[in-house]
């Protein structure tokens, strides 16, 4: 039997209906072999009784006897299988907890290479070696080993689910096709996998740009608080240093101060720890959700990739962070409103350090500003690094373009500002005239300007060399003490704030309050004009050196 065995090739021993070694074979009358079991269901199925092979027709059903002598080579064929499974199972791994072990192994379970989708049975590498090399088994599929193979069978037709119905949204076999799911539209199971498994490959991108943005989003915040206490750490040095010039009777009010200063520290890093909180939490779901989508999509598993995809396909609920900010607590007339309330003792001294403390504050909101020359008027020069403006008295041939001034020496920055506070210095030593502020967007640039708040102007000037205005509708005449040699000019947008300081003396010179600003806001400067050469030296934008 053994010598007979060994003349026949692997194929033979396969029937063709269900592609697996015989069990009780039987012959038809043109010949050919099939397990009993196999043709006879394939004649309850059919109406006409042939061969499934070579189609021949049968008046009648043939009386089936098994043919003991395919039957003995295939039984031999199943022990020398077995034989050489049980000489190899020593060298292959044992199935641990956790892994699918081998459906034919008898004994000890070994770990599973494949599982077959038309079997529904998972093979170590021995037993799994007839499928890669008999041309029938060779056509089945082949996944990596999983467990609940009959899962992927039809639950009502008992037939593997092979297509995706599109209409329905879920797996179905071939009779589904043709009996429950009519005029419905399907694709092969590998088509939506493939389709499905693109969409998780972009929920994943998505999730992955989520926590991304979560994670700046912290950055940012923690940056925002770094500030704070930074700003706060400037608060209470300046209170210090302004308490202990009145000794101990100012003891108890600069411990006030701290406090105040302090309690909105501790509500800003409080507010902060809360969101970084619930930002972490959220990235915490996010990267759960993230492993399940980058296991869901590396899995080769058809079935199981799209009975998942409903529940994994969308990131988990998320906030929307975008709006969300820290913004430091304003400490703006901190230390003045609590010198205020002591008595009326203040020297001119403490009101300089006063003044001292005000502009090292603003000064902390510099920005850097530039000089576009599309609003500049014809007559004026702008340096090439847009710091410097000075009038020529030569009037240069340039177009007339909306954004230009056509009468008036003016000049606007680059840059606007909407919110926030800046602050910003401009060089005016050695002019006779200039005029110096912030403008709104929609400010009239042709003809005769008067600029004034009604008009969308808030700036000062000088004229006649010592006579200094604030333009504010009808004019403030201004009384300093020394001749400013450089401006700052400081904004809070917020609070309706315009501000102007003598640098050098640490001096305020003037402010605009309760100002309403609904638009963007643009620095302008006048470097005046030039009156031959009285007036020739130029506004210069000057970087911005922090008092000590």
């Amino acid at each position: 039997m053994s010598a007979a065995s060994c003349l026949l090739t692997e194929d033979q021993f396969l029937c063709s209906i269900c592609l697996d070694v015989f069990t009780d074979p039987v012959s038809t009358p043109c010949g050919h072999n099939f397990c009993k079991a196999c043709i006879t269901q394939h004649w309850n199925v059919n109406v006409q009784t042939q061969c499934p092979n070579c189609k021949e027709v049968f008046s009648s059903r043939p009386e089936l006897r098994v043919n003991t002598f395919i039957s003995e080579m295939a039984a031999q064929f199943r022990q020398s299988a077995q034989q050489k499974a049980s000489s190899s199972s020593s060298e292959q791994q044992e199935s641990k907890p956790g892994e699918v072990p081998c459906d034919v192994c008898t004994g000890t379970k070994l770990k599973a290479l494949k599982s077959c989708l038309v079997c529904l049975v998972s093979y170590c590498e021995t037993h799994l070696e007839p499928h890669l090399t008999m041309s029938g088994l060779k056509r089945h599929q082949l996944i990596d080993p999983v467990e609940n193979l009959e899962d992927r069978m039809c639950t009502k037709h008992d037939k593997h689910l092979e297509l995706f119905c599109k209409t329905d949204q879920m797996c179905v076999c071939m009779l589904c096709t043709v009996l429950d799911h009519k005029t419905h539209e399907f694709v092969p199971l590998e088509e939506e996998y493939e389709g499905k498994k693109a969409v998780l490959g972009k929920t994943e991108t998505e999730i992955q740009q989520m926590i991304q943005k979560r994670r700046v989003k912290i950055d940012e915040i923690k940056h925002s608080v770094e500030l704070s206490e930074e700003d706060a750490d400037r608060e209470i040095a300046d209170g210090v240093q302004v308490f202990t010039a009145l000794k101990e009777s100012v003891e108890r009010s600069q411990a006030e101060l701290i406090d105040t200063i302090k309690e909105k520290q501790r509500k800003t890093e409080k507010q902060a720890e809360g969101f970084i909180k619930e930002l972490e939490q959220e990235i915490s779901e996010l990267k759960k959700r993230s492993t399940e989508v980058e296991q869901l999509f590396c899995s080769e598993d058809h079935l199981h990739l799209l009975q998942s995809f409903r529940t994994l396909n969308t990131a988990p609920p998320t906030k929307d962070w975008t709006g969300v900010r820290v913004s430091p607590p304003s400490h703006e007339g901190t230390v003045v409103r609590a010198v205020n309330q002591l008595e009326e003792t203040l020297s001119k001294h403490m009101k300089k350090l006063l003044t001292e403390v005000e502009l090292k504050r603003v000064q902390q909101s510099a920005v850097d500003v530039t000089l576009d020359p599309d609003t500049a008027h014809p007559d004026l020069i702008l340096s090439d690094d847009g710091k410097q403006v000075h009038d020529s008295d030569v009037t240069k041939n340039l177009p007339d373009n909306p954004e230009r001034f056509n009468d008036c020496v003016y000049v606007l920055s680059k840059q606007s500002f909407s919110s926030g506070r800046f602050y910003f210095e401009v060089q005016v030593e050695g002019k006779t005239q200039w005029d110096l502020g912030v403008a709104r967007e929609s400010i009239n640039r042709k003809g005769d300007i008067t600029p004034t708040p009604q008009e969308g102007y808030w700036t000062i000037w000088l004229r006649n060399e010592n006579e200094y205005k604030a333009l504010a509708g009808p004019s403030v005449r201004l009384s300093l003490k020394s001749q400013p040699q450089k401006v700052g000019v400081f904004v809070d947008y917020e609070e309706g704030l315009v501000s102007f300081y003598d640098v050098k003396s640490a001096a305020l010179i003037y402010s605009f309050t309760g100002c309403c600003f609904t638009e963007k806001l643009y620095p302008v400067f006048s470097p005046s004009l030039n009156y031959g050469g009285k007036n020739s030296a130029p506004l210069i934008i000057s970087p911005v050196n922090h008092t000590e």
